[in-house]
């Protein structure tokens, strides 16, 4: 005859959080082992793809590894991605460089308009 299953469970329903496996004890009885839930990787803020060199676990075991686990060495470490962080900076540059170009160019215009006006009045 077939062993049957002993359970021990939390509840009734088929939940994600209460799945379980079935496992032979060393006493030769089938128990019902609770499965807990996969953990995924981070993933970046940005572009959505999993963070290489931080550790992939469920949120709460954040809390109880050390830091090294969680971060990389660099700008944005266990946020950003590194493709994401050097498109920032390169952003960031070419939105000051527009800045300085419009600046000049202000500058350009206003010195012409002024001289200009000087040439009338001579």
């Amino acid at each position: 005859m077939a062993q049957r299953v002993t359970f021990r469970r939390r509840n009734p329903y088929n939940t994600r959080s209460n799945k379980i496996k079935v496992v032979k004890t060393p006493g030769g009885i089938l128990r019902a082992q609770h499965v807990k839930k996969l953990a995924s990787r981070p993933k970046c803020g940005d572009c959505g793809i999993a963070l290489p060199g931080v550790s992939t676990l469920r949120p709460r075991q954040y809390a109880t590894v050390s830091k090294t686990h969680k971060t990389v060495s660099r700008v944005y470490g266990g946020s950003r991605c590194a493709n994401c962080v050097k498109e920032r900076i390169v952003r960031a540059f070419l939105i000051e460089e527009q800045k300085i170009v419009k600046k000049v160019v202000k500058e350009q215009t206003a010195a012409a308009q002024k001289a200009e006006k000087k040439g009338k009045k001579n």
